[in-house]
């Protein structure tokens, strides 16, 4: 069961709040941004602030958020590609659900199979579901 967030001792409400911390997070805004955007629509609050809540709140919310993702399909597979990352050729290990969603993702310059099953049992432990079958490919 998830707890609440307590928000109480704040002057401003958790509208507010939320808004500022999702601004940061989802746009990669500074915190001077924040509080820019937050004044244009009539909202007095210093960047310092928004700093506070995005530090104190923002663990939190995600970690609401990670409880809130649905379970991955049972069947994964293990896919690999070769390609250009920034003129360099690199491998692009990428574990994915039956479903599409990817899971994970491992770039490693030189192919290295071990360390890519190692990315996969890695994958299993972090989201703490044991697929019915792996593919590898």
């Amino acid at each position: 069961m998830m707890t609440k967030i307590s928000y109480s001792g704040y002057r401003f409400p958790p509208e507010i709040i939320q808004q500022a911390i999702w601004l940061y997070v989802r746009f990669t805004l500074s915190f001077r941004d924040v509080e820019d955007l937050l004044a244009e629509r009539g909202i007095a609050v210093s960047y310092e602030t928004v700093r506070r809540w995005v530090n104190h709140f923002g663990p939190r919310i995600a970690a609401d958020l990670r409880k809130r993702r649905p379970k991955p399909h049972t069947i994964w597979h293990l896919d690999e590609v070769y390609l250009k990352i920034e003129g360099r050729l690199v491998y692009l290990w990428c574990a994915m659900d039956a479903e599409g969603e990817v899971l994970d993702v491992l770039v490693q310059t030189r192919r290295n199979n071990r360390a890519a099953l190692n990315f996969d049992a890695n994958t299993f432990e972090e989201i703490r579901l044991c697929p019915r079958q792996a593919r590898h490919g």
